[in-house]
């Protein structure tokens, strides 16, 4: 048989010494060293990793609280601008219905006034109608009783006072009555057509014209007149207005369109001329 070889391992020279020897390690206490050491590492691995989650999680938080703070104040501001449009809206609201009351109220008060205006009017032209119609009726019967009363005077020979309180009698009965041009009576007159009427009531028969009329009698100056007297304005033979004197600085006449028959002072319009017909 073949006998089997031993390997010899040569040994140390202090290896007899038993302070000298290396003490065996086995296997599970190298497993343990193994586990520890990478327990170790991978508690700093991990502490590492933590430490920078932890570093992230700081940065991300500080992120967020920022964000958080920015996104409140910008709520905040929202809110009071939201707040402040709401007041402006409810303001403006309030105003427009103030407005359309007012513009409710003015238009009843302005109906109101119309209405008042319009019943004060119809009361007034009632009042003139009637005042016009009572002056009508006095005028017609005043004109009645001196046509009765003159109907016998057929020419100038009658008493001078008589005829000339007949011509101032039915003058003053047409105050009133409208100036119309070339007109004659018995409501409406013009100037010379007015003076030619009066003066006929006392049986005078003078020119239709102003013109005419300036010459038809004596002249008399103006600081001498007499009650009846006819005045004149413009030049003699060619005046282009005619009134009669009727006493106390007065005259009357057919003024105008505007005027009508009116009685007026003298010194407002002093005549030119006058002439004395009776």
């Amino acid at each position: 048989m073949r006998e089997s070889l031993v390997p010899v391992v040569l040994m140390s020279h202090t290896a007899h010494i038993r302070s000298h020897r290396k003490p065996r390690r086995n296997a599970s206490t190298l497993a343990m060293r193994a586990g520890v050491a990478g327990g170790v590492l991978s508690t700093l691995a991990v502490a590492g990793a933590s430490g920078s989650a932890n570093a992230a999680e700081t940065t991300q938080t500080l992120d967020l609280s920022a964000l958080t703070a920015d996104l409140a104040t910008q709520v905040a501001q929202s809110a009071d601008a939201t707040q402040q449009a709401a007041a402006n809206y409810e303001l403006q609201a309030e105003r427009d219905a103030a407005a359309a009351k007012a513009a409710q109220q003015a238009k009843a008060d302005l109906a109101d006034a119309k209405a008042k205006a319009a019943a004060k009017k119809k009361a007034a032209d009632e009042a003139a109608r009637k005042a016009a119609a009572e002056e009508a009726a006095s005028r017609s019967a005043e004109r009645t009783t001196l046509s009765s009363s003159d109907s016998t005077s057929t020419s100038v020979s009658a008493p001078a006072s008589g005829s000339v309180a007949t011509v101032i009698a039915f003058l003053k009965a047409q105050v009133g009555d409208a100036y119309v041009m070339g007109g004659t009576g018995p409501n409406s007159w013009d100037c010379s057509g007015l003076v030619q009427a009066a003066f006929k009531q006392a049986g005078v028969d003078l020119p239709r014209v102003s013109g005419d009329q300036s010459t038809a009698g004596t002249p008399v100056s103006l600081s001498n007149l007499a009650v009846g007297d006819i005045l004149y304005w413009g030049s003699a033979g060619s005046a282009y207005h005619v009134g009669v004197y009727i006493g106390d600085g007065q005259y009357l006449d057919a003024a105008n369109p505007s005027k009508g028959v009116v009685i007026q002072d003298l010194s407002g319009y002093p005549a030119t001329g006058a002439v004395r017909v009776l």
